[in-house]
């Protein structure tokens, strides 16, 4: 053999080795790639239920939030109406009483003034 047979042997010999230590880490990277596949796979099948679950979950608190705000109007137009009945109670009996009063304590303090001068 000749030494140019030899050196293309060498070469021939060192390319193989050089693609079997590059074959090694692609083959790695692929398994790697399909463990990944794999588990987004698995993510995803968890999440979709999970997502449907949160729909249904904030379309039942948009329902409960729609009959809180109807009891809300309700309970501030309860308390309008009973803000206005005390205004008129104490427009109509306000007066009245107050007159009673006055007179009452007026004929009290003029009795118990006639029977002191006794």
């Amino acid at each position: 053999m000749s030494v140019g047979g030899i050196a293309g042997l060498i070469a021939a010999v060192a390319f193989v080795l050089l693609v079997g230590a590059l074959a090694y880490p692609l083959i790695k990277l692929g398994k790697v790639l399909d463990e990944t596949r794999v588990t987004v796979r698995g993510l995803s099948d968890g999440a979709l239920p999970l997502l449907a679950e949160v729909t249904t979950t904030v379309a039942s608190t948009n329902a409960q939030l729609g009959k809180v705000d109807t009891i809300t109007n309700n309970v501030a137009q309860v308390s309008t109406n009973v803000s206005a009945l005390t205004a008129l109670f104490a427009a109509t009996l306000g007066s009245p009483v107050v007159k009673v009063a006055a007179f009452s304590y007026g004929v009290r303090q003029a009795v118990s003034g006639r029977k002191r001068k006794r």
